[in-house]
This record gives C-alpha cells, structure tokens and sequence, in this order.
C-alpha cells in the first residue's frame, strides 16, 4: 500500500511565536463551524498543550468529542498530533494518521508554517478520495493565514 499525504506550505504574516499560538491555543478563531463531529453545534476546539494531550472538540451542549492527542509539542516550532478520524469521522481510538505542523521565522513579522497530514492510506476510502481531504485542508488553513495575520 502505497503513503498518502497532504502537504501545504503556508506564508502567515505574524510572528513565529503568534502563528504557534493562532494554530494551537486559538483554533476555535479559524476552524470552520460546520467541521465537527458532536450532535451539538461546536463551540470550541482544543490542544491540549502538551505531548499526551486531548485534541477535542466542545460542542454547545457542553458535549466533547475527541479528534485525537499530542504526539509533539515543541513551541514555537512544531506540533505534531494524531488524527483519530475514520473515514465517516468517529472517533477510532486505534488508528493513527498524523499531522505535522513546522513553523520557520522567516522575518520578525512572517513565519513559514510547513503542515503534512500523513498516512492517509490507513483511513482507507479517505473520505471521498484524498483529493477532497486536500482541498478541505487547504481551505481550513486559509483561515487559519488569516487568523494568525490578526
């Protein structure tokens, strides 16, 4: 089976420092609203900020659900979490595909994130195909650019 993977390279005009903060403690300010897996609306999204921690939603109903856990924390340059989605997006404690998410200081004002959501070929029909994953990420971390630009 062949590895499947999603890579971006973003330009965010913030410091390194704030585009790590935007992507991490502040996902609830980007993260579309309709991408969530609760009964309840969402109402905000969480890293836990350390290796070990929950990566979860909480929904308006108090509700949480998880999406999967730390697997890196190295502030202000890289995050590495495991996505614990399946194809219909439940929750699978036992499969792992992993994001990484590198943040480069490219001036004081502008940071290169560099993201990879890799083995994808374990999710199997990856919803839809990985073309459809691609082009959801790619619109998620557009708002992310923008989030972290402030």
């Amino acid at each position: 089976m062949s590895k499947v993977s999603i890579k971006k390279q973003l330009t965010v005009e913030a410091p390194i420092e704030r585009a790590f903060r935007v992507f991490t403690a502040n996902m609830t300010t980007w993260w579309p609203k309709s991408h969530h897996i609760g009964k309840s609306p969402l109402a905000q999204c969480v890293v836990e900020p350390r290796v070990g921690g929950r990566w979860y939603e909480v929904d308006e109903d108090g509700s949480e659900c998880d999406w999967g856990q730390v697997l890196a924390w190295e502030p202000p340059h890289r995050l590495v979490l495991a996505w614990q989605l399946d194809a219909t997006f439940a929750f699978n404690r036992e499969l792992v595909t992993e994001v990484e998410v590198r943040f480069s200081e490219l001036a004081p004002q502008r940071t290169r994130v560099d993201f990879e959501h890799r083995d994808l070929e374990k999710i199997g029909n990856v919803i839809e195909g990985p073309q459809s994953m691609d082009t959801g990420w790619g619109m998620i971390l557009e708002e992310f650019v923008r989030s972290a630009a402030g």
